[in-house]
Order: structure tokens, then C-alpha cells, then sequence
């Protein structure tokens, strides 16, 4: 029997922040998607002189080294291999195959498209969340984060209705869909297989376990790099997106999780469209149609909701 001052694990999992707590939380998702933008900008102009898989091998190569730095030398915490380490395999498996099924499907299809299989992520989260964790959800949170999803979409199609009507799902849309689901799975997760280590040597060992299995198609394409030929610029590129969006990305999110109901968390992703146009327009690569910014005003007011909802 449960004793009264300790939590089951379905309780615990639908015990969330309030107050100041919670405040943070929002806005550590918040800061999380508009990092997430500059990805898709910083990371379009690194591929164009690296191949993506290996860009993401390089990537999390240095994410390992520079959080390895910070736990082992700087912070002294001990070095020991993790409790259950089949955690950080299962959500190394997840990450792996969400980032490298994206760009296997930019293959076949528009970013676009990647773009309108995104926007069911959050909703799929928070079935898996019930699934896994019993973590419920809100009706009223479910209707603001389709009002969000609704208004993300009319951003990502950039307000053409003929665009939208003649959306299809082929190969490349399948292929991300796979992609979409795993990371769908991940973030819940990220709360049920946490075990109260410091943050920084979870991330360091679901890092580790990440590049394991990127490098198994990573590896081929690091061995035919031509890394004399890299100019200095798409290294800084690798850095940022190593230390930025790699390492403090996933603590914002892992802290954000460990507070908000899963759906919450992802929702703020629907912003992400947004923030592109703006940063897009802002390093001088055009501005879109007024008229697109109607769904960004759709998006923000669903979020609004959203976050005032009782979680």
C-alpha cells in the first residue's frame, strides 16, 4: 500500500508546478521554440556545406565532449555509468530517429510539408503521455492546442487555402510521421525515466546515447568529410548548434517537463513558424505576406489559453 506521504508514480506524474514555478516552466518552453527557429536558419546554411547526417554526428560529438567538460571537470561531479541505462537507450533511440528521418525525408518532400506533420506532434504527446504515464489532459487544454495547431498551419502554408486543400501524405511525409512519433514518445519520457540525477549528467548520457546511434550512418559520411574545405563559418555553425541547440535546448525542455503536462510543453513548437518569418526577415531573406501573421496572432491567442488552463 502507498504510504500517504509519498506519491505513486501516476500521482507524481500528474503533479505539476504552480505559481512562479510554473511561470518559468512556460517560459523555458517559450525560450525553447524560438531557439528551435534559429535552427532551421543557421542549420539551412551549414548543410549547404556539409551533409546533414554528418552535420548531426559533429553535432552531438561535440554536445558529448562539451557536456562531459562541464559535468566531470568543472562541476567534479563523479563519473559512473547511469542507474538502468536502457532509459537513455530508449530516448537516444527516439531523438536519433526523429532528427535523422527529417532529413532523410527533406529527400523526398518540402519543408512545408515536414512543417504540417509538426503541428500534430503536441497531440500525439499527450496520448502517449496517458499511455505512459497515466498523465491526464485537460478537454479545454486539447481544444486550445488545436486553436494553436490551427493557426501554425495557416503560418506554414503562409495563408494559400489551394496549398493546404492539396496537401497530400506521401513517402517523405510518412518517413518525418515516423520521426513526429518518436519525439511525440520522447518528451513524456523525459519525465518517467528521470531518476533525480543533476540535469547535466542526464543530458550527458541521453547525449552519449544519441550519437551512438546517429553514428551508425554517421559514421561513412564523417570518414568522406572534406574538412579542409569546411570554412570557418559552418564551424561556428556546428558549435552553435551543439551548445545552443543541442545542450541548452534539451535543459529547457527537460526542465520544462519535470513541471508542465506534456502537451504544454510541445505546444509552444507551434510558435516556431513564427519565429523563422521573423528571423528569416530580419537576416534580410524577405518578409512574408501580412496576411500570414493572422495565424500567428490564431497561435499566440490558443497558447494564451492554454497556459491559463488548469494543467
Amino acid at each position: 500500500m502507498t504510504s500517504p506521504s509519498i506519491a505513486s508514480p501516476v500521482d507524481r506524474h500528474n503533479m505539476h508546478a504552480r505559481g512562479r514555478e510554473k511561470l518559468k516552466a512556460h517560459l523555458a518552453v517559450l525560450l525553447f521554440a524560438m531557439l528551435l527557429a534559429t535552427s532551421f536558419s543557421f542549420g539551412g546554411m551549414a548543410t549547404k556545406v556539409i551533409d546533414p547526417i554528418a552535420l548531426t554526428a559533429l553535432r552531438y560529438l561535440l554536445t558529448v565532449l562539451v557536456t562531459g567538460v562541464i559535468c566531470f571537470k568543472i562541476k567534479r561531479y563523479p563519473f559512473a555509468l547511469p542507474k538502468r541505462p536502457g532509459r537513455f537507450l530508449a530516448i537516444g533511440a527516439l531523438m536519433s530517429t526523429y532528427m535523422l528521418s527529417m532529413f532523410i525525408a527533406l529527400q523526398f518532400t518540402a519543408p512545408v510539408a515536414t512543417g504540417a506533420i509538426f503541428t500534430i506532434m503536441p497531440l500525439m504527446s499527450a496520448g502517449f503521455a496517458w499511455l505512459l504515464m497515466r498523465q491526464r489532459t485537460r478537454g479545454r487544454v486539447l481544444v486550445s492546442l488545436s486553436i494553436a495547431a490551427i493557426g501554425a498551419i495557416w503560418v506554414i502554408f503562409r495563408g494559400d487555402i489551394q496549398a493546404l486543400l492539396s496537401f497530400d501524405l506521401g513517402k517523405g511525409e510518412m518517413i518525418y510521421l515516423v520521426g513526429v512519433t518518436a519525439h511525440a514518445i520522447y518528451v513524456p519520457l523525459l519525465r518517467k525515466f528521470n531518476e533525480n540525477e543533476p540535469p547535466l549528467i542526464f543530458m550527458f548520457w541521453t547525449a552519449v546515447a544519441t550519437l551512438g546511434f546517429i553514428l551508425i550512418p554517421g559514421t561513412p559520411k564523417l570518414l568522406a568529410l572534406d574538412y579542409g574545405s569546411v570554412p570557418p563559418l559552418a564551424w561556428f555553425m556546428v558549435a552553435y548548434l551543439a551548445i545552443v541547440m543541442t545542450l541548452i535546448t534539451f535543459l529547457l525542455l527537460q526542465y520544462a517537463a519535470q513541471r508542465l503536462p506534456a502537451p504544454k510543453v510541445l505546444a509552444y513548437s507551434y510558435l516556431t513558424p513564427t519565429f523563422i518569418i521573423l528571423l528569416e526577415g530580419a537576416l534580410g531573406h524577405g518578409w512574408a505576406p501580412f496576411g500570414v501573421f493572422a495565424g500567428a496572432i490564431i497561435t499566440a491567442a490558443g497558447l494564451l489559453a492554454m497556459a491559463t488552463l488548469p494543467d
